[in-house]
């Protein structure tokens, strides 16, 4: 199954949702698709959608799914990496009233970089984003906040040093 989210912002997705039926009409997805429009107002007409999910839906959806089609949000592409699923994300442009700036460009671009997802910025060339991930291989997700920590912890420590060593030559 392909679970396509658009997101929980104040802004519609109408493009990516009508290039998915296009492409469930052209025969290019031949799989089950379901969607979380938010309040974008075009309603699919060849998969299965709901405005929002709750926490629980949303995340049996990403459960169940093998590939994500999203916006360029950082917590659905985290999560959904996470769990080890393809993933591919279109730019929410200003130009289409679909956010305020285009921020997810360079959002995205981080993510591809880092072998993550497939950044696809131009929604024309979805259907080929859709048959190159499902053979590609990504990076798998490795978080850093182990070592975040420990970079912390070391710049307390001789941050503490530092600071006792000036109160004493003080005294």
């Amino acid at each position: 199954m392909i679970f396509v989210t658009t997101g929980s912002q104040k802004f519609q997705f109408n493009r990516l949702l009508q290039k998915i039926d296009l492409l469930i009409e052209e025969g290019m997805i031949r799989e089950e698709v379901f969607a979380q429009i938010g309040v974008s107002d075009y309603q699919p007409k060849h998969y299965e959608y709901c405005r929002f999910l709750d926490r629980e839906g949303f995340t049996g959806k990403l459960r169940e799914c093998r590939m994500v089609i999203t916006h360029g949000g950082t917590g659905v592409i985290i999560g959904a990496v996470k769990q080890g699923k393809k993933v591919i994300a279109v730019p929410r442009l200003a130009s289409y009233g679909e956010h305020v700036d285009d921020h997810q460009v360079q959002l995205l671009r981080e993510f591809d970089g880092m072998n993550l997802i497939c950044a696809c910025y131009d929604s024309e060339k979805l259907g080929d984003c859709i048959r190159d991930t499902g053979s590609r291989d990504f990076a798998g997700y490795h978080s850093n906040t182990r070592r975040i920590l420990k970079d912390i912890e070391n710049f307390l420590i001789a941050e503490e040093g530092e600071n006792h060593g000036k109160h004493s030559k003080i005294s």
